[in-house]
């Protein structure tokens, strides 16, 4: 082997060592806490009060963000299939992380849109990160894979 493809592969080496020690850190809580099994399970959800009469009516309400529950079968599945349309068409073929669409991401720097997936943005919306500086990002991006 010649010395330049030595030094290339050390360098892809170490590239994976090193992410490997950021996914190692980050499980961990090296990069701030990572919620629980229960927290993940339970999320607290900011929904609104419901003012109800001694008829069992509904009087009004108060909130911060108009939210109320709803369960999934409750949901037309046109707007579930809507959702995955707009959002994340490839939903069904990947775990979580849609290798395509990162990599699409990374050659375009962003320009063709994100790559983040409806699993990764909802654990973004549990987290309750939001944009930082590419140091903060790829945290961020690390503890959403996880």
């Amino acid at each position: 082997m010649t010395r330049a493809v030595k030094i290339l592969w050390r360098v892809f080496f170490g590239g994976l060592a090193a992410i490997i020690l950021l996914f190692v850190a980050a499980n961990f809580g090296l990069f701030g806490k990572m919620p629980s099994l229960a927290e993940l399970e339970n999320p607290e959800a900011d929904l609104a009060s419901e003012i109800i009469s001694s008829d069992g009516k509904l009087m009004g309400k108060y909130y911060a963000e108009n939210r109320s529950e709803v369960k999934y079968h409750e949901i037309s599945p046109n707007v579930i299939n809507a959702l995955i349309a707009t959002e994340d068409e490839r939903f069904y073929d990947h775990s979580g992380i849609d290798a395509e669409a990162l990599a699409r991401v990374v050659f375009t720097l962003g320009s063709q849109g994100g790559g983040s997936t409806i699993t990764q943005q909802l654990a973004k919306m549990m987290l309750g990160q939001g944009r930082g500086n590419i140091v903060v990002r790829g945290v961020q991006k690390i503890k959403e894979w996880i």
